[in-house]
């Protein structure tokens, strides 16, 4: 891999992490553009590099991680979930489903389809235009008030959604939020818990890759340890970028636009594999 090519997937990820679209779809959609040979050492890289947007958050976030043990203790309830299960089909997932074009094709268009149906059910119950109002009205300590209310339940609910995002295509992000909206909890309100619960996914999904992967890591060279630095850095400055994109945008938008760009960008795959 060059270097230009770990900057490309650098922004990809930083930019997409966070956003209900797939980081993992895009990534692997981005490797094959760019015409990059599958490797082990291209899935660790693609895993991995999520660090640095994940640095994001906790630069973004940690007086609100460490002020409150109750949204810690429900951030830990909601990873319990995920971390068994991805423990349990890890395996499976990074070699035979990272690859998979066909299956991210499906998994994008049919996350579209259901993030359209959740979104018009929540609007059923809901005024955006209040929730928007709202929103941009509320304080850093109201916004924390809301966090502490999501339940224990819920927040289980929310990590065993979040679990299906390891197969590609189906977006940690997209998961969360679906998990959210359908427990009725305002958009804000499960992004930033979306964000906050990535903080040990991510940390968790990362070592666990690392530690699986130790002969491949050990048989880096000087160059591509070089490029993974550069991607991790990368990541890290654009997913600043994309979290404050996204903050901005639900305050006076809905995820419909998307959920119409995962169906765009599914059908575009699905033709270019058939076609």
């Amino acid at each position: 891999m060059h270097i230009w090519q770990s900057v490309i997937l650098g922004v990809v990820e930083g930019l997409t992490e966070f956003l209900p679209i797939s980081s993992t779809a895009h990534l692997i959609l981005t490797s094959e553009i760019l015409k990059i040979p599958s490797s082990d050492f291209l899935k660790t890289f693609n895993i991995s590099i999520q660090l640095g947007a994940i640095l994001a958050v906790v630069l973004l976030y940690w007086k609100k991680i460490i002020n409150s043990k109750k949204i810690i203790y429900r951030i830990i309830t909601a990873f319990i979930p995920t971390a068994i299960i991805g423990f349990t089909i890890y395996g499976l997932a990074k070699s035979f489903l990272m690859d998979s074009l066909p299956l991210i094709a499906s998994t994008l268009f049919l996350g579209g389809i259901i993030l359209i149906i959740f979104e018009k059910r929540y609007k059923k119950k809901n005024n955006l235009k209040e929730i928007s109002q709202n929103n941009e009205s509320k304080k850093d300590d109201e916004d924390d008030k809301e966090l502490e209310k999501i339940t224990l339940k819920q927040s289980i609910i929310i990590g065993i959604v979040q679990s299906l995002a390891i197969i590609p295509g189906v977006s940690r992000s997209a998961a969360t939020i679906i998990g959210g909206l359908s427990l009725g909890l305002s958009r804000k309100t499960i992004v930033e818990f979306s964000f906050l619960l990535a903080v040990p996914t991510m940390f968790g999904a990362t070592f666990l890759d690392l530690y699986k992967s130790q002969d491949t890591i050990l048989l880096l060279t000087k160059s591509e340890i070089l490029v993974w630095i550069i991607g991790f850095v990368i990541s890290f400055f654009t997913a600043l970028i994309g979290i404050k994109f996204l903050l901005k945008y639900i305050k006076k938008n809905d995820f419909i636009s998307f959920a119409w760009y995962r169906i765009g960008l599914g059908i575009l795959i699905a033709l270019f594999l058939f076609i």
